[in-house]
Parts: C-alpha cells; structure tokens; sequence
C-alpha cells in the first residue's frame, strides 16, 4: 500500500493498538475501517478494503483489542467502542475535518455502537457505515454462528482462536449486556447511517439490517439500506465496485464534493 504509515494508539484502559495511515488526496474525510472477528488491518481482504476507499479520503485502519498485533482481548463488541473511539481520534489529530467509521461484521456493530456512545469530544464521527452487521448479540439462527458462540464460549474454542492469532476474553457477559447495534442505530441522532448487506449472507439474514434500519428510521435519523445481491459477508465479498459507492456515499453524508463516481444499488 503506498503511503503507508504504522502507528501504536494506547487506549484509555491502557491497551496498545496497531493502526495505520493510509493518507488522502486531502484533508477534507479520513475513513476509520473496523475489521472483523479475526481480521486485522494487515490481512489481504482487509488491505483491499482500505486501498478501495482511499480515492474517497485518507484512510485509519486498526487491530481491536484482542486481534492481530494489538494487545489485550477481544470483548467481542464491548470493550472494543473504547478502541475505535481511540482510532477516530487519532483521524481527528491527524486533520481530518470530518471522520467517518466503516465497519465489518463484528466491526459494524462496534462502529454502531461507538457512533451512539462516543458523541461528544473528539470521538465523535460524523457517520457511520455499517456492513454486515449483526442486529442483536446471542444469535445462533446459522450454522456458522452457532460455530462461532462455541468458540467464543467454551475454553477448548478459546484455544483454537488463539493459534488464529485472536485472544478472547474468558470474561464472560453479565446483565445488563452492552447496548445491541440494533438499539445503538435508533440513538444516533443526526449521524447520518448506511447500513449494507448481502443478500447471500450466510452468517446474519436480512432480518439483521433491516433491524438497524428500522431502529433509526423510528428514531428519526438519517438512515439508508443497500440490499446487495449475491453480495456474502463482510470485507471478504465486498467489491471495488461497492467500496467506490461507498467511499461516494460518505462525502455525501458529510456534505463534501465527489471524487469518485458511484454506482446505484438496490435500494429499500
């Protein structure tokens, strides 16, 4: 990637983030992008994420707590608000006037949720891009997802992620859990929201975004959903095509002038 620039963040609770710089045309948009469970900003389908938004704006990118070459362990959507909270910050610090997050699966939701949470100081982003993202925590409708409740819960999946190079905390959830992305989208005010999704997704069904988008609609706030057909899940099956329509839907969102064209998608 050229222009590369690899940074340490420290977190309020005192971890130590990987993150990188992937710098602009300007100033005017840098674009925080929130991997997955088990990504990192390191991995090819990651990197392709970021380098497909660089012609929208500069581009942060992060390890959450837990993942890749950052310390700590994944709370699997807790914690990790503080993470990208962080992140957004450091866009702020490094001139972007405005600050956009685009999260993948695990990451849409965090995104979600530290859009709600993180709305005064410096974490503040001025909207929020969410794909793939799960609506509501404990879901075991797919295969998959019963897979991945097995992993996170039980020690022997615990032991089999770390050799993926994701650390999991055996700290286990208690009441009341943290806020759903779902209820997170119906508190976001005036941020504006894209939420995107496959129509082939074969971890979260289409009842997930439509959650979201319904959520913020009730609630008054600026939302749009894009069904993709065909589309799977997350940074692994979205296009460069998508990645232009969504680079041209922040600008949007943030009031600044196109520089990429887009395409139309399926709107609801």
């Amino acid at each position: 990637m050229s222009g590369i620039r690899s940074h340490t963040l420290t977190t309020p609770d005192g971890e130590r983030l990987s993150a990188m710089h992937r710098p602009g045309a300007g100033r005017d948009l840098g674009l925080v992008v929130v991997h997955g469970f088990t990504g990192n900003w390191r991995q090819e389908r990651v990197r392709s994420v970021i380098e497909g938004l660089a012609p929208s704006g500069g581009v942060v990118a992060l390890d959450m707590r837990g993942h890749g070459a950052s310390t700590g362990a994944t709370t699997m959507g807790d914690d990790e608000v503080i993470d990208v909270a962080t992140a957004v910050t450091w866009a702020r610090e490094l001139g972007y006037a405005s600050v956009v997050t685009v999260g993948f699966s695990l990451g849409g939701a965090v995104a979600l949720r530290e859009g709600a949470l993180e709305q005064d100081g410096d974490g503040r982003v001025d909207a929020v891009v969410s794909v793939s993202s799960p609506a509501f925590w404990f879901y075991r409708g797919t295969r998959i997802m019963r897979i991945a409740h097995w992993m996170v819960e039980t020690s022997p999946g615990r032991m089999v992620m770390r050799v993926r190079r994701t650390r999991i905390s055996s700290r286990m959830w208690v009441e009341p859990y943290p806020v759903p992305p779902a209820d997170a989208a119906g508190m976001l005010g005036s941020i504006p929201l894209l939420v995107v999704h496959g129509d082939a997704d074969h971890y979260f069904p289409l009842e997930h975004p439509r959650s979201i988008q319904r959520s913020a609609a009730l609630a008054g706030s600026p939302v749009e959903l894009w069904v993709e057909p065909g589309m799977g899940h997350a940074e692994a099956a979205i296009t460069p095509e998508l990645l232009d329509r969504i680079g041209a839907w922040t600008r949007q969102a943030c009031g600044l002038p196109p520089l990429v064209s887009g395409g139309e998608g399926v709107r609801e």
